[in-house]
């Protein structure tokens, strides 16, 4: 670990308890990690969902382990700005292969993770806290061998399960309250929306809550910063967003014979040169 990284993962924290809460525009590879860091980004965040289909894989930790590093590895040679990668549950059977995983991003210059609990697989019923309790601790034990104060964002699935609104909000609080013990920076909340809820969860917690905005209709940040957020992520939302677009300009194309969806908004070559150095890789 070098000056430079630990330098990063300080700012890393520090972009959590700032003026404004942390806006995080979600990267897929390094091409879109540039675009984001030069539209005024002051860190990056991956989207597990999008770097497996800028792959060819489906989400869900079918990206494999070695093609998830080197697309980090690719990224982390592109960015100036603190790099946090999502992880999704850990990958790997036990806390020792997250610990492995994690261990290696760190080697890249990585600050910092998103890992969550989920759901069991094929179903809405949640993964024991337990099992990410373990995680975390594991990862926070190998940021402390390399001396860096890693940023460890536990995701708490609680609101994309099938638990009743009257039991998710303790739930929420329990399990929020094991991952940090455990070792967490901060909690992310994905599917939370109603304000008084936000509002609440704001209070209760020692650390940033971090929101998912990648949706149409979500708050704007200026109203989420009222009500206490730190930090919001777009996820896989601009992804979703680029495939859309694309499918518009190649059905135009194809079927109608005509550009004037691309023509409308597009990038000089030099303009895209300009994103990279010479020798980034």
């Amino acid at each position: 670990m070098n000056r430079q990284q630990r330098e990063r993962a300080e700012l890393f924290h520090r972009l959590h308890a700032g003026p404004a809460p942390l806006m995080l525009p979600n990267a897929w590879d390094a091409g879109s990690a540039r675009v984001i860091e030069s539209a005024g980004a002051k860190a990056i965040a991956t989207t597990s969902a999008g770097m497996a289909w800028a792959l060819g894989y489906p989400d869900g930790e079918q990206l494999p382990v070695q093609e998830l590093l080197e697309a980090c590895r690719r990224i982390g040679g592109v960015v100036t700005v603190p790099v946090s990668v999502d992880i999704e549950r850990g990958y790997g059977q036990d806390a020792h292969a997250t610990g492995e995983l994690v261990g290696a991003l760190i080697q890249l210059g990585v600050v910092g993770i998103n890992i969550e609990d989920g759901t069991e697989p094929g179903t809405q019923t949640l993964a024991k806290p337990s099992v990410l309790c373990e995680r975390i601790a594991c990862v926070r034990a190998i940021a402390r061998h390399h001396d860096l104060p890693f940023f460890i964002n536990a995701r708490i699935d609680t609101y994309l399960s099938n638990l009743s609104p009257e039991a998710r909000l303790e739930e929420t609080r329990k399990r929020a309250l094991a991952y940090i013990d455990a070792g967490a920076n901060g909690i992310f909340l994905p599917g939370l929306a109603d304000a008084e809820e936000i509002a609440t969860l704001v209070q209760w917690l020692p650390v940033p809550l971090n929101v998912y905005a990648g949706y149409p209709g979500a708050p704007a940040a200026q109203a989420l910063q009222q009500l206490g957020v730190r930090r919001i992520s777009l996820g896989c939302g601009p992804m979703q967003a680029a495939l859309a677009h694309l499918s518009t300009m190649a059905t135009e194309a194809l079927d109608e014979g005509r550009y004037d969806t691309m023509g409308q908004r597009m990038w000089s070559p030099a303009e895209a040169n300009g994103l990279f150095r010479s020798g980034a890789h």
